[in-house]
């Protein structure tokens, strides 16, 4: 977590404030050592009842509230705000198989797929890297990350179906996709690991959830973890299907989509309505496009206490003048 001051030890100056607030108001209570004169008894009056009023002390309240402020921003302040996150990229794997033709999800799996996936692209900074995979019995890197929204628009919308699932092929086509990340061997081994530190890496698998060929996924999902990549799972369908509706291969299957985030250190999602799937892919737009980062605010703090000693200058002068004190 980071520091909320960057300076944090000059916040002991604060104990400045009570103790003048202290001495301000023993200065208030101070009795006179002997009797005062006062030729003007008619400005006595006056003076008697602006202290009535209270204004000398609300000045002196703003002068503390300002002293305040100035010492705190001395420390230099941080807010944390969000900001695009510093990632190297984000693949999106879609699952195009025959069973997204399904209509549990209107109009089908794979038409609330690709106008998730538009969601997701607008809602995702644009300085982030995005990619693109298709997988059905075999998976294809449609677009290698990058900033070209309308390229990622339009292989979205030239997804068409390909016949059998396999999940594991395409979360491994996804991961190769990244920078700095290696094919396994056939076995699914990592003969040769990456080199050095690796740039942050994000897949976001959308599927129903029914592998049937390729490497088993969740081996896959063991393969992103070693290469430092997190895998967050969408389930899109019903569990049961709904009257009036028919699927093929079955309602959605969660367990190896679970299995899968669990492995891979990501989470899983379902999406059980086109709208559902919208706001899901959203909500990871947020999660995983933007991230919350120390931001100094001395200056504002600064300009916040100017303005407020500001206000108990004009405020005293008006406690002060009004009796003919120069």
């Amino acid at each position: 977590m980071h520091a909320l001051f960057l300076w944090p030890a000059l916040l002991w100056l604060l104990v400045l404030v009570p103790g003048l607030g202290l001495w301000y108001r023993r200065a208030r209570r101070r009795r006179p050592a002997g009797p005062v004169l006062v030729p003007h008894v008619g400005m006595l009056r006056e003076a008697a009842a602006h202290a009535q009023r209270g204004r000398q002390h609300l000045a002196a309240a703003l002068f503390l509230t300002a002293l305040a402020l100035v010492l705190v921003a001395l420390a230099r302040p941080q807010v944390p705000v969000p900001v695009p996150a510093d990632r190297a990229a984000i693949v999106l794997a879609i699952d195009v198989s025959g069973s997204m033709r399904s209509t549990d999800v209107l109009p089908n799996r794979l038409a609330a797929a690709q106008e998730a996936a538009r969601a997701f692209i607008r809602t995702v900074p644009p300085s982030v890297h995005i990619g693109l995979v298709a997988f059905g019995g075999y998976a294809s890197l449609l677009v290698p990350p990058t900033t070209d929204r309308q390229s990622l628009v339009d292989a979205i919308d030239g997804l068409r179906f390909i016949r059998r699932t396999a999940i594991g092929e395409g979360l491994l086509e996804a991961v190769a996709a990244l920078p700095g990340r290696v094919r396994p061997d056939p076995d699914g081994t990592l003969s040769v690991r990456p080199a050095g530190p690796l740039p942050p890496g994000v897949v976001i698998l959308l599927s129903d959830g029914r592998s049937n060929t390729g490497i088993d996924a969740v081996q896959a999902a063991a393969i992103a973890r070693q290469q430092q990549v997190a895998v967050y799972t969408v389930g899109v369908g019903q569990p049961q299907t709904p009257d009036g509706a028919w699927t093929i291969g079955g309602p959605l299957d969660e367990t190896e989509l679970q299995a899968i985030a669990r492995e891979a250190g990501g989470k899983y999602f379902r999406a059980t309505s086109a709208e559902g799937l919208r706001e899901t892919y959203e909500r990871l737009a947020r999660a995983v496009g933007w991230e919350r980062r120390p931001q100094e605010v001395t200056g504002v703090v600064g300009l916040l206490g100017g303005i407020v000693l500001a206000a108990a200058l004009v405020l005293s002068g008006r406690v002060i003048h009004p009796l003919g004190i120069p």
